[in-house]
């Protein structure tokens, strides 16, 4: 008995390091943000107001017309990624799985690097490119017979939030690439090799065999696309600016605590308001998690077990 109740000190040294630093980074700011959420400035006084600011966020048409803008746009970066980016993902990590395949190393890495890049980079890169002025998007669709397809998409409100969903797309295929590659490795070979003695070789043994064992890491692909997503900020910043133009039309949570937080031009910061933003993404992030973990994942466990 006194050797189970023995305290493993060693555990307790190499932990608190990482448990400190993690508090002082993580759990220490979201508490704060959370305090500040529930207060206001009148004058040089900080007031408690409780609820009142999420009241203001929700209701007041001034506010509330932003966020629902900027959810709503959310909601739409999210959805690309799920129909584009995590298909493009699975299916490339099926072809580059393929034991013939030769120099799939090299097509991985060619994959995988805009993943790596700085978002600053990439926004102003893809700004260039996609330039009626100087960009080399218009050249390259007229060398093809395509320049009628042509427009300003970053500069139209119809195409520009699209446009740069499709943008990370291209810089963050390469995660859930990495990933359903890695999960399609582990899977053993005597399944393979049953499914070909059942005849199943090829896309068949795929859909068939594959697809349902690597189901668990699609799954935790999807909730890490919808994480990201909605705390996305540096792609749209760098490239349409804190006022996530044109007229808005790109502008998502991030943005829009960004410029509520610290301020715009002449938009004075409120850190109040900011704050409650910061917590309606919490709140929107922590029930997308909690729907995924006890809907989604325990489902997946029952049917696999």
């Amino acid at each position: 008995m006194a050797e189970r109740r023995q305290i493993r000190w060693h555990i307790v040294v190499f932990l608190t390091p990482a448990v400190l630093v993690y508090t002082a980074i993580m759990i220490f700011p979201l508490f704060n943000t959370l305090r500040l959420a529930l207060y206001t400035e009148v004058g040089q006084m900080r007031e408690f107001v409780g609820l009142q600011n999420f009241r203001t966020l929700f209701g007041d048409p001034r506010w509330s017309d932003s966020f629902w803008n900027a959810l709503g746009n959310n909601f739409w970066f999210f959805i690309i990624h799920m129909l584009v980016q995590n298909p493009i993902g699975v299916l490339l990590a099926a072809i580059l799985s393929h034991p013939k395949l030769r120099f799939s190393a090299l097509y991985r890495s060619a994959i995988f690097i805009p993943t790596i890049l700085s978002f600053v980079i990439v926004g102003f890169a893809w700004k260039l490119i996609l330039s009626p002025i100087w960009g080399i998007a218009p050249g390259m669709l007229d060398a093809v017979g395509l320049k009628f397809l042509y427009a300003p998409w970053l500069g139209k409100e119809e195409y520009a939030l699209t446009t740069l969903a499709l943008v990370s797309v291209w810089q963050f295929v390469g995660i859930p690439m990495m990933l359903i590659y890695a999960a399609l490795l582990t899977i053993p070979e005597e399944i393979i090799e049953a499914g070909e003695c059942d005849g199943l070789t090829g896309w068949a043994a795929f859909w068939k065999i594959k697809l349902p064992l690597i189901l668990p890491s699609i799954g935790i692909i999807s909730i890490l696309t919808f994480v990201g997503n909605f705390n996305a900020f540096d792609l749209i910043y760098a490239a349409q600016g804190a006022l996530a133009g044109p007229d808005y039309s790109t502008d998502i949570l991030g943005t829009f605590m960004y410029r509520t937080f610290f301020g715009f031009q002449l938009q004075l910061g409120d850190p109040h308001m900011g704050s409650a933003i910061a917590t309606a993404m919490f709140a929107i992030i922590l029930i997308g998690v909690c729907i995924y973990l006890f809907g989604i994942q325990t489902r997946m466990r029952r049917y696999q077990f």
